[in-house]
């Protein structure tokens, strides 16, 4: 039987990392639906205030229940800073209102990186992160909440989603490889506008590491909360594990 994983994903950036994941995953034999309902985003920014708005229940509630009018089996808020900056409590609440919205399980990329950082039995990260420094910040506060030890933070300060989605594989390699650490067991890159699952492979043998980024640990996280947990070549260590 075929299961369909629901995201929701803000405004238009790399929207089409879900349907390179499907076949990716089709690829593996295993095949599930990824569709995607596209939030709204009254302003694309990396900023605060913005990022509150674009997280906000009625916002979320909306799109989860076009999820539910479509049979998810699953939901996931894909979206790791506009879950994040919400704190943990508030994160925790988001995902409660998208799970009653859409009638299904429901979680968020910020909690899928905890999921994923701990499924790999890991607790020193590294974050390379597009975002801010206040945005950064509000993340490797999120990881610590979990006890999760983040040994190196670094930001690439760019605001647009736009222009985080333009980046190509060299400027993202470069990046990620950059800003890895030697104390730490993975690198994590938080931002769904990036595009990097065509790449997780090239990712880890350039670090010789884990890397875990956000479009990958969003799906991993919906096949998490539909009990599919089968090992997939090619999509990085978080899937072979």
């Amino acid at each position: 039987m075929s299961l369909t994983v629901g995201f929701l994903y803000p405004g238009y950036s790399a929207e089409d990392e879900y349907p390179t994941m499907e076949r990716l995953l089709a690829d593996s034999g295993r095949a599930t639906r990824l569709p995607v309902v596209h939030t709204l985003m009254r302003e694309d920014a990396h900023r605060i205030d913005a990022l509150l708005d674009i997280g906000g229940p009625e916002v979320l509630a909306d799109g989860a229940r076009e999820l539910r009018s479509m049979g998810v089996d699953a939901a996931v808020w894909a979206c790791t800073s506009g879950s994040f900056v919400f704190g943990w409590d508030g994160a925790e609440a988001q995902v409660a209102g998208v799970r009653e919205a859409a009638g299904v399980p429901a979680s968020s990329t910020s909690f899928a990186f905890v999921n994923a950082v701990k499924h790999l039995g890991l607790r020193r990260v590294a974050i390379a992160a597009t975002y801010p420094q206040d945005v950064a910040d509000s993340f490797a506060e999120f990881l610590g909440k979990a006890g999760i030890d983040v040994v190196s933070l670094s930001c690439r300060g760019i605001i647009t989603a736009a222009e985080v989605g333009a980046l190509g594989r060299e400027d993202v390699l470069d990046f990620v490889a950059a800003n890895d650490h030697p104390d730490a067991e993975a690198v994590l890159v938080p931002d769904t506008a990036l595009h990097t699952v065509a790449w997780l492979e090239d990712l880890e043998q350039r670090l010789g590491k884990p890397v875990l980024t956000a479009n990958q640990v969003s799906v991993w996280e919906g096949l998490r909360l539909v009990g599919d947990t089968a090992p997939r070549p090619g999509l990085g260590a978080l899937f072979a594990a």
